[in-house]
């Protein structure tokens, strides 16, 4: 999975492209959590998931631990552009309960 980032107006703006699932997880947290800790200043942070081909229970997991993460900070967080699939899935787990949609 390969992540891209770019702030403007003090928001993070988060773009994932690929699979999220059990094999490319550990390295995406790790730079997902690299970003809000150093734009841990942002007024929010925006996961676009248009770019996601496929996402599995690990995805719910790494999103809500990203929100937990932005959460310590102070930063809110939402999620723009997911698939017909993966909106399902994140409404069916409740996901969109802590990262709206936008």
């Amino acid at each position: 999975m390969e992540i891209n980032a770019n702030c403007k107006n003090e928001v993070l703006y988060i773009a994932l492209v690929g699979e999220i699932d059990e094999h490319n997880a550990t390295e995406a947290r790790r730079k997902a959590d690299k970003l809000a800790d150093d734009f841990a200043r942002s007024k929010s942070a925006v996961f676009d998931l248009q770019g996601v081909s496929f996402m599995d229970s690990t995805a719910i997991g790494f999103l809500i631990g990203r929100y937990k993460k932005f959460n310590r900070y102070g930063v809110r967080t939402y999620l723009t552009n997911p698939s017909q699939s993966a909106d399902k899935i994140l409404s069916m787990s409740g996901v969109y309960n802590l990262m709206p949609r936008i």
